[in-house]
């Protein structure tokens, strides 16, 4: 049995390097960075009675609602911008910038931050549903948005159990010129 006197000392970065070697030895697996074959996985969320889903490639943070510092000369949609970890993020309402009606904020509203050119924009829904994922299968069986309000960013609708999602694309909705032009 090794005692304190027989270890010999190393340099620290050595001895982390041991460490982080050692303890990826155990790791049981990281079913998180799987890609399972067939299977597309998006962020849930609520806006209104609408539920959507976006690829999980493109929201990369969800927050409570910050703090905002208003911007005169904006849009009504154009919420104010946050400070998230010494980075500025202009927070969008989402309904009111597609549907032209304000969000009305609860204990339930989210920021889905998601990166554009040039930086990050936050997005407020009205709540975060969790993962969900749809089949090839079930994505097969999608039809397409009917409301011309969202159609340019729902390509398709997808049944899951008694909830009809659309999968909204954030990369749409940034680089549209409306979204891109907050000044009045």
């Amino acid at each position: 049995m090794a005692t304190a006197n027989d270890i010999v000392p190393t340099a620290p970065y050595d001895a982390l390097a041991d460490y982080e070697r050692r303890s990826l030895a155990h790791i049981a697996g990281l079913p998180e960075q799987a890609e399972a074959e067939g299977l597309w996985r998006g962020i849930g969320f609520r806006v209104g009675s609408r539920h959507m889903v976006s690829s999980i490639s493109e929201v990369n943070e969800i927050l409570t609602m910050p703090a905002l510092a208003l911007v005169p000369g904006t849009q009504a949609w154009m919420l104010g911008v946050a400070n998230v970890r010494g980075n500025l993020v202009a927070v969008i309402d989402l309904r009111g910038h597609v549907e032209g009606e304000r969000s009305v904020l609860t204990d339930t509203s989210r920021v889905l931050v998601v990166r554009q050119h040039g930086g990050s924009v936050g997005l407020l829904v009205d709540e975060v549903l969790g993962q969900r994922s749809f089949s090839d299968e079930q994505r097969a069986q999608a039809f397409g948005e009917e409301d011309e309000r969202y159609s340019r960013y729902v390509g398709e609708k997808v049944q899951l159990g008694d909830v009809l999602w659309g999968l909204f694309s954030m990369s749409a909705l940034v680089r549209t010129a409306e979204f891109q032009q907050a000044s009045v």
